[in-house]
């Protein structure tokens, strides 16, 4: 049986743009498929069974084809989070209004909206999985512990004997646990200030402060936050401002996030050589 959803989506929003950008998401990488629409397979947050969408751009409007055991309401709502179509972005042209490097950014990519991890759970669990070690690496860590293409629920990963190195099974089960506990739920974090949900995601063991940025900026999605960790970041923003993050981003408010995703991609873009052409990249 399938759920049919219809979002009217405020603000600029290509599905195109966007599906471009999560491919290229190393972490969460979307599979590339022929066609218009965005398919995803993902957990439904809390009850952990599997949902499956589809989404369609119809001007304004995302139609969200949703089928699957879980709770289809629910995984509408998450999938709304994840491809950033929850958030009122129709002041958004107004930053590239009060900055020319942002204005440059949204020119060279029409209608992105950040897609991130499908939950806080599975960002923390990347987190723990990219530790110290290549993200190629990682991403193949991430590939054998996938079931039918879809990551663990936390129960499965508690269960899992893993050989991984270091303390990742460690930590892994540290995420599974705090998962299963309610601490990375996605709604809570978001309905949180980014700055608290950000030391409340550093009490689960093995997640760093970068690793907390993560799981709130891109497994939440919050869109109106500054990523203080990112050193790609910071050099970005020294080498086309001249000047301090913290001072720059505050003509992106409420869409710093978005902006800073935004500088990254054009980052990876340019030292790639494909400003002109060619898939979006995202990095970490």
């Amino acid at each position: 049986m399938t759920h049919e959803v219809e979002v009217a989506v405020q603000g600029p929003w290509s599905l195109a743009t966007s599906r471009s950008f999560w491919e290229g998401f190393t972490p969460s990488a979307l599979p590339a498929r022929e066609g218009e629409a965005l398919r995803a397979t993902f957990l439904v947050e809390g009850e952990w069974r599997r949902a499956e969408v589809s989404v369609t751009q119809h001007g304004p409007t995302a139609l969200l084809s949703l089928s699957g055991p879980g709770d289809l309401d629910a995984a509408a709502a998450q999938t709304c989070r994840f491809l950033a179509l929850d958030v009122d972005g129709r002041a958004w042209p107004d930053v590239g209004s009060r900055d020319p490097v942002m204005a440059d950014a949204q020119s060279a990519l029409p209608g992105l909206r950040p897609c991130g991890f499908y939950s806080p759970y599975e960002a923390a669990a990347w987190s723990v999985l990219s530790q110290r070690i290549r993200m190629s690496q990682a991403s193949a860590l991430k590939a054998s512990l996938l079931r039918d293409g879809v990551f663990p629920t936390p129960a499965e990963l508690l269960s899992l004997d893993l050989d991984l190195p270091g303390r990742k099974p460690e930590y892994l089960r540290a995420v599974a646990e705090a998962a299963l506990d309610g601490l990375l739920d996605g709604p809570t974090l978001r309905a949180m200030k980014p700055a608290a949900a950000v030391l409340a995601v550093q009490q689960v063991k093995g997640l760093g402060p970068f690793a907390a940025e993560l799981v709130v900026l891109r497994g939440a999605n919050a869109p109106d936050a500054v990523p203080h960790n990112e050193a790609r970041l910071t050099d970005e923003v020294a080498h086309l401002y001249g000047r301090p993050l913290a001072e720059v981003s505050e003509a992106w408010r409420p869409y710093r996030t978005w902006a800073a995703v935004h500088l990254r991609a054009m980052r990876e873009r340019r030292l790639a050589g494909t400003v002109q052409a060619g898939p979006v990249q995202a990095a970490h």
